[in-house]
């Protein structure tokens, strides 16, 4: 990581360190270490295949359900190792939710059960609670004012943007300290891209993002720090306005000002 340089952390939430990951004998990303503050928005930029997708995926242990796929390495969560022996997945998924690309509501649900759905399946059975924190999920995510009166409404019933923020809502429903987001706007228009982006800003008063784009300029619009990935490295990860107005590295400055990628 030859750009890197010493970013003053104050409090480390989520801590990933040397981590490699494969597919099958292709080793997709390597030795990557990054550490997370509480309460800010980090952005992971690159060229496509550059490894930001994979990584993040290690970062929840998804990475692992791909057949053939191994990671290997450190991520901890407020001191505790995601990868630790007996460490139930689930159990970590629930604490580092996860929205991807295209909106992926469950077709056979409303829209209060898509977001009710992970808080039965943890034990929520009182009615009452379950209603009030649906209702503070969809706020969260922007959506209560625009579906309060159609909450049995299916899930596939709203436009691209709602159901976006409809999977927002559902990952924040369980309460996680991380949300991951892998380029959630890139199958959204400016206007639904927008409010998202208003949303992240908001929500990292109460939850961490980490997210994947290809949209530079969302990166310097929304991010506190940023990352640049490049053939499966870390090459520089620094404060997000420092990172785009004075790279250490030139590999860095060629990205971004569109020499390459």
């Amino acid at each position: 990581m030859s750009g890197t340089r010493d970013i003053v952390i104050t409090q480390t939430i989520l801590d990933a360190k040397n981590i490699n990951a494969w597919f099958g004998s292709v080793h997709a990303i390597r030795d990557i270490s990054l550490p997370v503050e509480k309460n800010t928005v980090t952005a992971m930029i690159g060229p496509s295949g550059c490894g930001k997708s994979t990584f993040l995926r290690c970062l929840n242990r998804l990475h692992e359900e791909v057949a053939g796929a191994r990671v290997e390495g450190q991520v901890l969560l407020s001191g505790e190792d995601i990868y630790g022996p007996g460490t139930d997945p689930v159990a970590i998924r629930r604490k580092i939710g996860m929205v991807f690309q295209k909106p992926n509501p469950f077709p056979s649900m409303s829209i209060f059960n898509n977001v009710a759905v992970g808080l039965r399946l943890a034990g929520m059975g009182n009615k009452a609670l379950l209603a009030e924190t649906v209702e503070k999920s969809l706020k969260q995510a922007a959506l209560w004012n625009e579906v309060k009166d159609k909450l049995k409404a299916p899930g596939t019933s709203l436009s691209g943007g709602q159901q976006q923020r409809l999977c927002v809502a559902r990952a924040l429903a369980v309460n996680p300290p991380v949300l991951l987001m892998d380029e959630p706007t890139s199958a959204l228009d400016p206007i639904s891209t927008a409010k998202i982006e208003e949303l992240l800003i908001e929500l990292k008063k109460e939850v961490t993002v980490v997210i994947v784009t290809h949209n530079m300029q969302q990166a310097a619009r929304i991010s506190d720090r940023t990352a640049f990935f490049l053939l499966g490295e870390l090459i520089e990860y620094d404060d997000t306005s420092r990172l785009f107005t004075n790279p250490r590295d030139k590999r860095t400055e060629d990205y971004i000002t569109g020499r390459f990628g």
